[in-house]
């Protein structure tokens, strides 16, 4: 069955998921407050980086499946499904996330349903946020309890966020009507077999920070272990090898390195611990406390290591960072820890030229005081150590000879363990990465 659908917000969950439902044959509406950007979108624009997402854009344009506008009731009109794709980041003031994108939205939209329709929360909440927002809508629409609520988290990885839209290996549905069951159910029929998992509000919320906090659990234990490797003399990339021949460990997110970054996992990790702590919980999660730590110190320990390298000191120094993205496959450089190491070491005393294939925009504008280069090699030219700290295949694929003929010191720190290290040893350079003897 096709619907009405709305998506409110046009950030990167709203695009992707109004561009994905308008690929699986639903009339989609997409809202956002910002007119300029809609107008973009309208025009087929796509604001952020995202593989195979521009061509569903206006693939869904062309086809009159897909358009955005800044009018909320024109969405109500339009609508019998709407989606809430609103951020929710970390409170400026504590570890808590920010929902009042979340309490704007409903406030703005609601007055204007005046008939039966679904509103499907996708943000990442704290948990009793669906069940506020529930109360909160049928209090100001006019359609009162015909206005139902369900809860339905994304599950999206940057970089994949298509293929994990369209071929996802679950859909969770937060219910608490049959209407809602069947309304999902139909409107996800499409997919094709996919596994559903049908349960309460606080569930489902839940469903999504877990997994976060247990990929964040995974990602710094293996860069504790390589605290330990490095004490040790141990390498932990073999450490790792070993590790997951296990199938009860399993080598995804076993890969140790700078660490985790990006709009998602830290934030997501600390308004868990926040809410758990609000329910008189929060005890259970004081580990994340150290798995947040743990992954800071990954950073730290990067810029010691290029320090090392300079023989103590960054002052006056040229330094290439390669990698300004949080992650490969994105310009998203939200809590990016390849440019907390460049600000790290140029607030060192460092000359620090960065470089990334795609995220260099975004880099300029919100860290203007780095310098910045348009390759690889100008990052490198008459640099005296050189930083690869975002896994671009444009740099695991690096000659070391080719690089090593323009800098003015072969010093390397394998920020992602990506490269080999026999490799680049036989070129010349001094090789350290987090981990490794």
């Amino acid at each position: 069955m096709r619907y009405r659908t709305t998506v409110i917000g046009s950030g990167y969950l709203g695009i992707t998921h109004a561009a994905c439902m308008a690929e699986l044959g639903h009339d989609v509406l997409a809202l956002d407050v910002d007119a300029d950007k809609v107008r973009r979108l309208n025009d087929g624009e796509l604001p952020i980086h995202e593989e195979g997402l521009g061509e569903l854009l206006r693939r869904g344009l062309a086809a009159g499946k897909l358009r955005f506008t800044t009018s909320y009731r024109e969405a109500a009109d339009f609508g019998d499904v709407h989606f809430l794709c609103l951020g929710t980041p970390q409170r400026a003031d504590g570890y808590a996330a920010d929902v009042s994108q979340l309490d704007a939205a409903v406030d703005a939209l609601a007055p204007h349903l005046t008939r039966t329709c679904l509103v499907v929360g996708k943000s990442t909440v704290p948990v009793g946020t669906a069940e506020r927002l529930a109360g909160r809508l049928q209090g100001l629409a006019p359609a009162g309890d015909r206005a139902d609520l369900a809860w339905n988290p994304e599950f999206l990885r940057e970089g994949f966020a298509v293929a994990d839209t369209l071929t996802p290996d679950r859909v969770v549905l937060g219910v608490r009507t049959p209407y809602a069951e069947r309304v999902l159910r139909a409107f996800y029929g499409p997919l094709g077999e996919v596994p559903v998992v049908v349960t309460d509000f606080a569930t489902a919320e839940l469903v999504k920070v877990a997994a976060n906090a247990f990929l964040a659990t995974k990602i710094s234990y293996i860069n504790a272990m390589a605290e330990v490797c490095e004490a040790a003399g141990a390498d932990v990339v073999r450490l790792a090898e070993a590790l997951a021949h296990d199938d009860r460990i399993g080598g995804r997110f076993l890969s140790a390195g700078l660490g985790f970054g990006g709009g998602c996992l830290p934030k997501d990790i600390r308004a868990f611990m926040a809410r758990a702590g609000e329910l008189g919980a929060g005890e259970a999660l004081s580990f994340l406390r150290e798995i947040d730590a743990i992954n800071l110190r990954r950073r730290d320990r990067v810029v010691e290591l290029a320090r090392d390298l300079l023989g103590g000191s960054f002052d006056g120094r040229a330094v290439a960072v390669l990698g300004a993205a949080f992650k490969p496959d994105s310009d998203d450089i939200r809590d990016s820890p390849a440019l907390h190491v460049a600000r790290e070491i140029q607030q060192r005393g460092g000359l620090v030229s960065v470089y990334d294939p795609v995220a260099l925009d975004n880099a300029r504008k919100a860290y203007p005081e780095l310098g910045f280069a348009t390759s690889a090699t100008e990052a490198a030219r008459g640099a005296r150590v050189v930083l690869l700290l975002t896994e671009w295949q444009e740099f695991v694929r690096l000659d070391p000879a080719e690089l090593g003929a323009v800098v003015a010191g072969r010093g390397i720190v394998d920020g992602r363990n990506v490269l080999d290290p026999a490799a680049w040893r036989r070129a010349g350079w001094q090789y350290r990465a987090p981990g490794r003897p």
